[in-house]
């Protein structure tokens, strides 16, 4: 006879059952069928016991585990530590056991699962549960082959949730595939088995319920194998909450409870004691479902009730005292303010990662972005946070003051600095443009102006071609030359084209060292003519240009285009005679701690002979202490560093540039550029 409702309050399942009996009764339906209906889930809990429990096939990389890499953050320092900027497809910090705060592991068992530390692996206690919330109206609808009356009906048949600790950690780092299609309409299994489940509860049931079996099949199994590795059951499941609390997905792109803690409350783990058991419960509530119990500024009350509930159950687990639990129950949700801001550094940063691209290439893949963006390797770069933050400042200033004198120009001027070490060219500092443009901050994925930006260097090309005719022995500082008209042969049938100086004067007869100082165009043309085309343009390959520059005379007034960086890096070649490529990555360490990579000693040789080289570096240090000189106001006593330079300007002022060094190996050298990105002329 069948039993009321009332005459078994405790079993609600019992009742769905028999409700679902009474609709079959209602079709006419044979009591065979009913009967094995009720079977099924019993059927269903035998097989899988046996194949959790004794099939061991299949498994996967237990070692792998155990070193527990998962993707974390990449950092890029500057050559003191400090961080330039964090990247990552995860944000997570790996945390061992002793670092998870008593309340936040108490918070964690109270939340997820309360007897993690006796069961092993698979917490069979609460299958009479789950057993109770099966949902008979959708098996029999399935059974009927209909798809279900009512929303009740076509909901799941086996629920979810019962998931151990072990559990959520195995389906999350070994059954990611499995877990992201549970749902899907296509079934994921194959054999008998699986068909047969497929035609009783559905293809997603399906699904749903081998993921299920799987992730107990391998929690049973890893548990085990952890207490053979670690040598007791305790050591096994404080390693195993250990990468839990570093790998579990928190909300807002972090992952695992340190990243979680400083994200929503600026604060790091250790500051969860006791009396911030309300934070540390709320944390604990977001593995439940981050989607919706992630605290927001917008609305927190779903957190803020889960958070309550997990602040009685450690008051049940007699984590925590009543008093506290209700004083924490108390307690406002406060979330940290996030200010982002620009980082100091983006167009080195840019650097960095595309000389990282091409040492993935040399490296076959063991150094490459895809291993920094997931935390396995740490860049250390040659910038110096101190110089970075002095030229950016600089450079906002310089452009500052430009815009009061040249108002009409506001927002538009742009900039780039480099400054490199002499002894190397290591890169110590690299604007590639302003730090906000047009209303916007820059990023590091931004246009790098000083190594994308192709620009007319114009009298700043000139010492290369005074350096050129030091090399031939043509001349010397004190050597006459001709400060007069001159032309410069033109393409097809045009005439020639006669060369002016920036003062529309000539001054006749004047000595190399102030034609140099006073960048007078028509010496450079002469000694061009003179010398050669050829010899200038090897010496610009001698010191570092790499752009391929034309062949023709006006080129000694800088008519052709090179990168800012480039032209840095000749001048130091011309400051320390030391000749080395621009370089930005120091040295490469694996997540932890070998030093995988470390940028080779630069080379220590010339092909200039001091002579030459103290030429050169007189001429251009003429370009400053000289009174008429174009750089002379850098030779102050504000300003009581020996400097080296050469300034130069294009037409109608669409760029102006200064490039110096300071001497020695010991030395640096800078460059700025600034002018306008759409290369209109000033306005």
């Amino acid at each position: 006879m069948l039993k009321t409702r009332s005459s078994f309050p405790r079993f609600p399942c019992v009742h769905r059952l028999f409700s679902g009996l009474r609709r079959i009764h209602k079709t006419s339906r044979s009591l065979r069928i009913v009967s094995l209906l009720a079977a099924v889930p019993f059927v269903l809990i035998l097989c899988g016991m046996t194949y959790i429990s004794y099939n061991r096939t299949n498994l996967p990389n237990l070692d792998a585990f155990i070193r527990f890499e998962p993707p974390t953050m990449g950092h890029i320092y500057d050559t003191n530590g400090h961080v330039l900027i964090e990247l990552g497809k995860e944000r997570r910090e790996i945390i061992q056991y002793k670092d998870i705060p008593d309340v936040l592991r108490h918070a964690i068992l109270s939340a997820e699962d309360e007897n993690f530390h006796s069961h092993a692996g698979v917490d069979y206690s609460v299958f009479p549960r789950l057993l109770g919330k099966t949902n008979f109206h959708a098996l029999i609808a399935r059974i009927q082959g209909s798809d279900g009356e009512n929303a009740a009906e076509r909901a799941p048949v086996f629920p979810q949730g019962g998931s151990t600790i072990t559990q959520q950690l195995v389906r999350g780092y070994f059954l990611q595939q499995l877990t992201s299609t549970k749902n899907s309409s296509t079934l994921q299994h194959e054999g008998f088995l699986a068909h047969v489940l497929a035609f009783v509860i559905g293809v997603p049931g399906t699904n749903r319920f081998l993921l299920k079996v799987e992730e107990m099949r391998l929690s049973l199994w890893i548990e085990g194998e952890m207490r053979k590795r670690y040598g007791s059951k305790r050591r096994a499941k404080e390693e195993l909450l250990a990468r839990y609390a570093s790998f579990i997905y928190l909300g807002n792109g972090r992952y695992g409870f340190a990243a979680a803690s400083q994200y929503y409350f600026g604060i790091p783990l250790a500051a969860l004691t006791a009396e911030a058991a309300d934070k540390a419960a709320l944390l604990a509530g977001i593995t439940k479902s981050p989607v919706e119990y992630a605290p927001t500024a917008a609305d927190n009350q779903k957190p803020l009730r889960r958070r309550n509930q997990i602040l009685a159950l450690m008051v049940k687990n007699h984590f925590l005292s009543a008093q506290t639990a209700e004083r924490c129950q108390q307690a406002p949700i406060r979330l940290a303010v996030h200010v982002t801001g620009p980082i100091e550094a983006p167009a080195a940063v840019e650097n960095v990662l595309d000389e990282l691209k091409g040492l993935d290439a040399a490296f076959a893949s063991d150094i490459g972005i895809n291993q920094l963006l997931e935390g396995h390797i740490q860049i250390y770069s040659t910038i110096d946070d101190r110089i970075q933050r002095l030229a950016n400042a600089a450079l906002e200033n310089g452009l500052s003051h430009y815009e009061k004198r040249h108002p009409q120009n506001t927002g538009l001027i742009q900039g780039s600095v480099v400054v490199l070490r002499n002894n190397d060219s290591a890169i110590l500092a690299e604007a590639g443009g302003r730090r906000t443009y047009r209303g916007r901050n820059t990023t590091y994925s931004d246009y790098n102006r000083a190594t994308q930006s192709m620009r007319q260097p114009g009298s700043a090309m000139k010492p290369i071609v005074y350096l050129a005719a030091f090399r031939q022995g043509a001349l010397d500082l004190d050597t006459p030359v001709p400060d007069e008209p001159i032309s410069v042969a033109t393409s097809g049938n045009r005439p020639s084209k006669w060369i002016s100086n920036f003062d529309n004067q000539f001054t006749g007869i004047i000595p190399v060292r102030l034609a140099l100082a006073e960048s007078r165009n028509a010496v450079a043309i002469w000694i061009i003519q003179h010398i050669g085309i050829d010899s200038v343009l090897k010496t610009a390959r001698d010191v570092g240009i790499r752009t391929s520059l034309h062949r023709y005379d006006t080129t000694a007034l800088g008519a052709s285009e090179v990168a800012l960086l480039e032209l840095a890096n000749a001048y130091r070649m011309m400051a320390s005679g030391i000749q080395a490529d621009p370089y930005v990555i120091a040295k490469i360490e694996h997540s932890g701690g070998e030093i995988i990579y470390v940028h080779p000693v630069s080379c220590c040789s010339t092909n200039e002979n001091g002579l030459e080289l103290s030429l050169i570096q007189e001429g251009l240090r003429g370009v400053v202490r000289l009174p008429s000189g174009t750089a002379h106001a850098l030779d102050a006593r504000t300003f009581p560093i020996p400097v080296m330079g050469k300034t130069g300007t294009t037409n109608n002022y669409r760029d102006a540039l200064f490039v110096g060094s300071t001497y020695g190996n010991d030395g640096i050298t800078v460059a700025v550029r600034i002018g306008f990105d759409d290369r209109s002329e000033e306005r």
